[in-house]
């Protein structure tokens, strides 16, 4: 069980007497810490993590973790996997759709469904999400239409919908600043008196900023209802993660006084069931705890990445053999939940999805090329003026190109 036990146990108490133990308890184990934290890394070829289902879809038994899943219906396990299945097609075509120059940028989830879908589905209505620019399968299971992500990457907008219907934040492309910004709004929860609960979605990568040390400092000194979802898919653009941290990232936590998870980022269950304990403990006033997902970036980091100059094939086909959705597929196989005509009406169903963003997409209108010099200088500024030209003589050469 990957929790740490002293943070996980500590109760409820004030800002001030809160610090002091934190403090205390850093103190008197530093040097034990370090020890342990070396024999660990050496000695686990395979990270330690909750996992309720094999890649071979084979459920396994926990008894920490059974609880927040035991009651789930074998429909809701078919709603699991269309979640995962619609939300890979509507990343594929997106995907598409910048290689046609149809979108500017798209950054993939191709990998982390089971993540995404897991963890959206433990949030309530009345949670509030704050994702990165990656968590179309959030969006997904907030009800977020999936065609709205798609005008910011096209350049017609700055984000296409309203936060506040859906309790999801608009995409946020500045690493780690969602933090901040999930736990004062916790921080206003918890004044609020309201029964809800905080998460923010980050990636391995942005564990290396500064914001996200912060969030957990005044998250763990202010007792925030929040859940630090860290999706660790080994590489920040071409950073792998043994380059970022010593130490197992959801093993942050314990410094700041706070209980840390890892989970199988590719099961859907377990990202479910501890999601949904997080969750509850966020909501029943024990503070923050940091979930790390640890699953694997199938794709290119965006569009504008090639994977292939940082990463070996042999790595990628190895996690291959963990998909999310083939696991999940295995199990409600042999579990004679879902049968042949339920794959193929779900194959039809995302089709058609694929169809519904390709039409959506080629009606939105082509972005303002020139909207970018608009607003650096409140009065202008001759630099820009300068640019803005030549912009517009290197944008006219390509309509003598096409005079040709």
């Amino acid at each position: 069980m990957s929790v740490d036990s002293s943070a996980a146990g500590t109760p409820r108490r004030s800002a001030a007497g809160k610090a002091g133990t934190t403090g205390s308890k850093t103190g008197t184990k530093r040097t034990t810490s370090r020890t342990t934290t070396r024999t660990t890394t050496k000695k686990s070829a395979e990270p330690e993590l909750v996992q309720l289902l094999t890649p071979e879809g084979k459920r396994v038994k926990n008894a920490e973790y059974d609880p927040y899943v035991a009651g789930i219906t074998p429909d809701e396990l078919r709603g699991l996997y269309r979640d995962m299945v619609l939300t890979r097609r509507f990343d594929a075509e997106a995907t598409a759709l910048q290689r046609q120059g149809e979108l500017g940028l798209w950054a993939s989830l191709l990998g982390q469904e089971a993540a995404q879908i897991g963890s959206g589905r433990a949030t309530r209505e009345d949670d509030y999400v704050f994702p990165t620019y990656r968590e179309h399968g959030v969006a997904w299971c907030r009800g977020v239409d999936p065609t709205n992500l798609l005008g910011m990457f096209r350049g017609v907008n700055h984000g296409g919908w309203d936060p506040n219907t859906n309790n999801f934040h608009l995409y946020t492309i500045v690493i780690g600043s969602q933090t901040l910004h999930a736990t004062g709004y916790a921080m206003g929860v918890a004044k609020d008196g309201a029964d809800s609960a905080v998460i923010a979605y980050f990636g391995d990568g942005a564990s290396s900023q500064g914001d996200v040390a912060e969030s957990f400092t005044f998250s763990a000194v202010y007792n925030a209802p929040v859940v630090f979802f860290c999706q660790n898919n080994q590489w920040a653009i071409s950073e792998p993660t043994e380059k970022q941290t010593r130490v197992p990232l959801y093993q942050r936590a314990q410094g700041f006084g706070f209980p840390g998870v890892r989970v199988d980022g590719n099961d859907v269950l377990a990202c479910l069931a501890v999601t949904k304990w997080a969750l509850e403990r966020a909501r029943s006033g024990e503070g923050p705890t940091l979930v790390e997902a640890f699953t694997y970036r199938m794709g290119a980091h965006t569009t504008s990445d090639d994977p292939t100059k940082y990463r070996a094939d042999e790595e990628r086909e190895a996690w291959e053999a963990k998909d999310p959705i083939l696991r999940l597929r295995r199990y409600l196989e042999a579990s004679h939940h879902a049968d042949e005509g339920f794959f193929a009406e779900l194959e039809s169903e995302s089709e058609a999805l694929g169809r519904r963003v390709r039409e959506a997409v080629r009606a939105m209108p082509d972005p303002d090329h020139f909207a970018v010099f608009e607003h650096v200088y409140a009065d202008g500024h001759a630099l820009v003026d300068e640019e803005r030209a030549r912009f517009a003589a290197y944008q006219a050469s390509f309509a003598d190109v096409e005079g040709v």
